[in-house]
């Protein structure tokens, strides 16, 4: 963001970058989110083109969160450009963002616990893993996953409708989920769904992680690929975790270098926003050889260049 304030009664003592600041920083910005989602939209149009990957339940779940970050990176980055361009927004529109970035980002930590469990199912129980993952079943699962983190958003926005004049709606704030859903319930609700998930998540890649290694030391390498898997999954959830400590470790850094508040925050931002988005390609983009045959295809143009050479 390119504001902070200071005092939690008083009003906001705002302070903003230069123009050649500003500018550099968006650059980044807009430079890192094109480049990830151009990544994450190639595997997307990979798994779409190749029947393989779509009739394997383990490819739905990553594309499902692929999917996710593309959304994530790209409202975040779009609310962080509007911020610097009109600083605050109306709030009706940032309730629109927040409608798709909230479920979004909830749906992330869900997905990995299943990738986690569709590859623990895989290595433990392999005769019947086509049994327990179909096709039919995995979208069921998505459709569950985003019943589950719709809640984290609907609830909110109802209670807000009941209880907010309509004028609030019209008026201009920061586009932050504390701002715009104001009655402090709300953020009870919301602090407490995101521990049991968190915690729950983590019980269910521990679990799997040491299930996995057990059959690993005497199995395939297949069941030593899952558990790195699985290890990368932990990580990714670990960057995703920064989400729920960033303001802390905003205020801890702001108080050793007071001068560098907004270097803090931009630094905060691109480690809690964009790093995470990262991960999702090296899991299987580059890790997995039958996905990265097809990447590299699509993601070098090659196979615009073979049809052109043979013309």
């Amino acid at each position: 963001m390119n504001f902070s304030s200071s005092g939690s009664n008083s009003t906001p003592v705002v302070v903003r970058d230069d123009l050649k600041t500003a500018i550099m920083k968006n650059i980044i910005t807009v430079t890192l989110c094109l480049s990830i989602n151009y990544i994450n939209a190639t595997l997307v149009y990979t798994f779409i083109k190749h029947e393989i990957f779509k009739m394997n339940p383990r490819y739905i779940l990553y594309i499902h969160l692929v999917i996710n970050d593309i959304i994530l990176l790209t409202l975040l980055t779009l609310i962080q450009v509007l911020s610097y361009i009109i600083f605050t927004l109306h709030v009706w529109l940032c309730i629109l963002f927040l409608l798709l970035a909230l479920p979004a980002n909830f749906n992330n930590p869900m997905t990995l616990a299943f990738m986690a469990i569709e590859c623990y199912v895989a290595v433990c129980f392999p005769l019947r893993h086509s049994q327990i993952f179909t096709v039919k079943r995995t979208y069921i699962l998505i459709a569950f996953i985003w019943l589950i983190s719709a809640q984290s958003v609907l609830p909110d926005l109802f209670v807000s409708l009941a209880t907010e004049r309509l004028h609030f709606f019209q008026s201009r704030m920061f586009c932050l989920r504390s701002d715009i859903f104001r009655i402090s319930i709300l953020h009870e609700k919301h602090n407490i769904m995101h521990a049991v998930l968190l915690a729950t998540v983590w019980l269910t890649l521990i679990y799997t992680y040491f299930k996995i290694l057990f059959t690993a030391k005497m199995a395939s390498a297949d069941a030593k690929k899952a558990r790195n898997t699985v290890l990368l999954h932990s990580f990714q959830l670990m960057l995703t975790m920064l989400t729920y400590v960033n303001n802390q470790i905003s205020v801890g850094l702001t108080f050793l270098f007071p001068k560098s508040v907004l270097a803090i925050r931009f630094t905060m931002a691109i480690i809690v926003n964009v790093m995470p988005r990262l991960v999702s390609p090296l899991v299987y983009g580059i890790r997995d050889k039958t996905f990265r045959k097809y990447l590299k295809q699509y993601l070098f143009c090659e196979e615009k260049r073979k049809k052109a050479t043979k013309l």
